[in-house]
């Protein structure tokens, strides 16, 4: 006992001297309460000093952020399942805003938009945590679309190029083939430098599942990111995916990379916003859709840029996917997303069901910028073939009356015939650049004129061998991407011709 108390003796003045030493200063710290809850949304009140998008942390220790602040309460948006949130359970603001986490570590990985793996992987070792919403670049910030995106599809690639920087919206009915044409884009950029992510919002596990497990197979898995926002997430994890998709890649941009991100869908986005909306009580404008519906779109799809030298040179390129219903491209959505957009690839259901697949409109879809960025010998190689493909499709209506043509109108017929047939393209195999260049020389060069459509893929699959040996002069040419001078050209499509000709018998019989 004298022991004890000589040891207090000791220890109370230094103990007396510490409170003395610490600064006393009083701390508030805010606490709501749970009013309502249900579809994904919470009603909070008691929380007067909040801020807009501001991040709230519920008792059961779920996430969710401030959408409507009004007079007496808080709309908050969940972005876990609701199951253990009931009224009455206490709600502090984080004093933040939702934040992704960023960094190489993301690459080859599934998360969901909160960086929270999907994969049964390892804990994810983050670089930093960077805001999901963030300003688009300025326009002194950004430099011109200069650099070409591949996709491997000679549809686009030909017709309807893409750069680096620029944003593409893939539009058409469900069901005709726009995932197809974004994962092929992602699975051409394996012997590229891009970095791509991949955004799933409200689509179904097995269509997501299809997609990862293609670009594993096919593609460069270690350079993609997967961010998942499935049907059954919560709303508000389907509304923040698309922001959480461009954050990511834009850490990739910012370092001089560069980023290709393909959002599947945007047309669930707005379905997803448009019922978070009217349950916070948000005046319903055209379509029931929020007025802010429009500006939603366009502030994401505006961080999609070109930067500056200055700022490292790197780019973020987007391809937004939308779905219309009977071909529709009048309605509210589409319409919104066109005009944001620097061009559409437009898929058509009638092309589609009749085994012309990726089925693009050559009619309707577009490229405001790709254009200037395709390189020099492809574009000398296209030269009039999408006016050529114009015309065999209003020449091809008339053949339907069994009327006599001409020998001139024939040969156009049976040109664009072997132009579609070249369009024509199975899923995950994208054609590398020298090959496209070269089917199109056959092609403008009259190479295919005699050849059966049916040998087509014969003759496409024939081209590897021949720029291995007698057309590596072409290859070499492409690499270089410099035009070709017209006599390299005839000579080119003279080989061309002699290599359709070895193919234009049918084969013997075994």
């Amino acid at each position: 006992m004298d022991t004890l108390n000589a040891a207090l003796q000791s220890w109370l003045p230094r103990a007396a001297q510490q409170v003395e030493r610490a600064p006393l200063q009083t701390a508030v710290e805010e606490i709501g309460r749970v009013e309502a809850v249900g579809d994904g949304i919470a009603t909070v009140s008691g929380l007067p000093g909040l801020r807009l998008n501001e991040l709230l942390r519920f008792e059961n220790g779920s996430l969710g952020y401030a959408l409507t602040l009004d007079a007496g309460s808080v709309g908050c948006v969940l972005l876990d399942e609701g199951a253990g949130i009931e009224s009455g359970m206490r709600v502090t603001g984080v004093g933040d805003v939702v934040r992704v986490p960023v960094g190489q570590a993301l690459a080859g990985r599934v998360v969901d938009p909160l960086g929270r793996p999907l994969d049964s992987g390892e804990p994810l070792a983050a670089e930093r945590l960077d805001p999901a919403e963030r300003d688009a670049p300025a326009i002194i910030d950004r430099d011109l679309v200069t650099e070409p995106v591949q996709t491997g599809l000679l549809a686009v690639d030909a017709l309807f190029a893409l750069g680096r920087g620029q944003r593409e919206l893939i539009i058409g009915d469900r069901a005709t083939g726009k995932t197809a044409i974004a994962t092929d884009a992602i699975i051409n950029q394996k012997h590229s430098d891009l970095v791509c992510v991949y955004v799933a919002i409200g689509q179904k596990s097995s269509s997501t599942a299809r997609v990862i497990d293609a670009v594993r197979r096919h593609g460069a898995p270690q350079r993609t990111v997967f961010v998942v926002a499935g049907a059954s997430s919560a709303p508000g994890l389907q509304w923040i995916a698309p922001f959480a998709g461009f954050t990511i890649a834009e850490y990739f941009r910012d370092r001089g990379q560069h980023a290709l991100v393909v959002v599947n869908d945007l047309s669930k986005h707005a379905a997803t916003h448009r019922e978070l909306a009217l349950l916070t009580r948000q005046p319903p404008g055209r379509e029931a859709y929020p007025g802010d519906v429009f500006y939603v779109h366009a502030r994401l799809l505006e961080r999609a840029a070109k930067l500056s030298p200055q700022l490292g040179g790197g780019s973020l390129t987007a391809l937004p996917i939308a779905e219309t219903e009977a071909g529709n491209l009048s309605a509210y959505i589409p319409t919104n997303l066109i005009s944001i957009t620097d061009g559409q690839i437009v898929l058509d259901a009638k092309l589609f069901y009749a085994g012309q697949k990726p089925a693009v409109d050559t009619g309707l879809s577009v490229s405001r910028i790709g254009g200037k960025t395709q390189a020099k010998i492809l574009r000398q190689a296209v030269e009039s073939l999408r006016l050529d493909y114009a015309q065999f499709l209003e020449l091809e209506v008339f053949t339907r009356f069994g009327a006599a043509l001409e020998p001139r109108v024939q040969a156009q017929i049976a040109r664009g015939q072997r132009i579609r047939a070249a369009l024509a393209q199975p899923q995950y195999a994208p054609l590398p650049l020298d090959r496209q260049v070269a089917l199109l020389l056959a092609l403008q060069g009259g190479a295919l004129d005699r050849l059966p459509v049916e040998r087509l893929p014969a003759f496409r699959a024939a081209l590897d061998g021949w720029l291995a040996g007698e057309g590596s002069g072409l290859a070499a040419a492409v690499a270089a991407g410099a035009a070709l001078p017209p006599e390299r050209r005839e000579l080119f499509v003279r080989e061309l011709q002699a290599l359709a000709a070895t193919l234009a018998a049918p084969p013997g019989p075994a």
